[in-house]
């Protein structure tokens, strides 16, 4: 099929990989109330794939299909944390961390989304988690959706491309709200949206799989139109999941609610005025995509200007849903890439709008930008943490930060 993708490197099995040299976290130059965690999400770790009651998400669809991973391999049984969980929380424990974030899934609570019952045995699991969690003193950051959904919905309607997903995201949410509320002090809306479209609707290496060229050789997809309208739907599900919390629970169970973003940083390939303004829209079609919307309540205009109509508007009524603001933004941060004009440059390579007319890379005249990693394309860069934290903090009106994502990829093998 041309398009293939490795599920070797797990967050868990990166904490394993680090157990293995390391006894414990030394917390001394941290406040005493400073969340030090890990972070995982539910198809890269609990296996048990159909057990108790569970329906068949997109990535299980996904995964089983020949070609689509690069070794075949599957999160049928993954970490086994499924019915291993207590070992996992007593690792975390032992380690010392006070926060775990992990990620509900959408399909273990309603097999088949809104169109069927509520399964309890899902219900009694994720239950289960957070009162051992609770137990041993880890505060649970909770994300009600880390990419996968239910095939049920993809097969239905189209899931992301269709505005029903809206209404039955929002029917999951809440029901994950009565159950667990009572338990979590942090919900996350999505997890790294901006990934999920572009992997899944521009580069078709991620359910479902949708593309066109020149960004990949799909079956079917529109990558000039599709992910736009996904984000859109994205962006609307999350307006109305936070509306849902704000009127119905917040007060009651005293919780905070926002949202994950994907937050690579870039620096311009040179110092010219063209270079500049690349490296501007590289953020505007990565981290503003999405965190513009939500908090500040339009597209980014460098997007408005490439894309045109093909962007979509909100409505009035949609800008009034928009309003209601997150507690927190969360950022997730592996790499800085340098960014080339394309749009008023020649390049190399062929590149189109979807990426804004940016060229990245990870080199420059034979030196890597950073540390290169045990994952192509990932280099480790100290400042562009704290570059883009600073930006994503004076953009969006000194708004509380978490850092939910940060390490670097190694080899346990090597």
């Amino acid at each position: 099929m041309g398009r293939k993708l490795s599920t070797s490197i797990e967050t868990f099995s990166l904490l394993l990989c680090f157990l293995s040299t390391a006894s414990a976290l030394d917390r001394s130059q941290f406040p005493p109330d400073f969340l030090f965690g890990t972070s995982t999400s539910s198809y890269q770790i609990e296996g048990g794939y159909l057990e108790g009651k569970k329906g068949w998400s997109n990535w299980d669809v996904f995964t089983h299909l020949p070609g689509n991973i690069e070794d075949n391999s599957n999160g049928d049984i993954a970490d086994d944390h499924y019915h291993r969980y207590m070992e996992d929380i007593e690792l975390m424990h032992f380690l010392g961390v006070n926060s775990y974030r992990f990620s509900i899934s959408w399909s273990r609570i309603l097999p088949q989304g809104r169109f069927g019952e509520v399964n309890q045995d899902g219900i009694t699991f994720y239950n289960n988690i957070l009162d051992a969690l609770n137990s041993k003193g880890i505060q649970p950051f909770v994300t009600l959706n880390h990419y996968d959904i239910p095939q049920d919905l993809e097969d239905r309607y189209g899931a992301w491309l269709n505005p029903q997903i809206q209404k039955d995201f929002g029917y999951f949410a809440e029901t994950c709200f009565k159950s667990f509320g009572n338990k979590v002090k942090y919900w996350s809306t999505f997890n790294e949206p901006n990934l999920m479209v572009k992997m899944g609707y521009i580069a078709g290496l991620y359910p479902p799989a949708r593309c066109s060229q020149p960004y990949g050789h799909c079956p079917y997809g529109n990558s000039r139109v599709e992910p736009y309208i996904a984000a859109h739907n994205v962006i609307l599900s999350h307006a109305i999941v936070v509306d849902i919390y704000r009127k119905k629970y917040q007060t009651k169970q005293q919780g905070s609610i926002g949202i994950v973003i994907e937050a690579n940083w870039y620096k311009p390939f040179t110092f010219t005025f063209m270079d500049q303004l690349a490296m501007s829209r590289a953020i505007a079609f990565d981290i503003a995509w999405f965190l513009d919307p939500i908090i500040l309540g339009d597209y980014p205009q460098e997007m408005r200007e490439i894309l045109g109509a093909r962007l979509p508007t909100f409505s009035l009524k949609e800008k009034i849903k928009l309003q209601h603001k997150i507690d927190f933004i969360g950022v997730n941060h592996y790499t800085t890439l340098y960014a080339k004009d394309c749009l008023f440059s020649p390049c190399e390579s062929k590149i189109a709008e979807g990426s804004g007319f940016v060229f990245l890379t990870g080199g420059k005249h034979g030196h890597f930008i950073g540390t290169p990693t045990a994952v192509q394309g990932m280099y480790v860069v100290p400042r562009g943490l704290q570059k883009m934290v600073l930006y994503v903090a004076n953009r969006y009106k000194n708004m509380t930060i978490f850092i939910t994502e940060n390490g670097v990829p190694q080899d346990c093998n090597g």
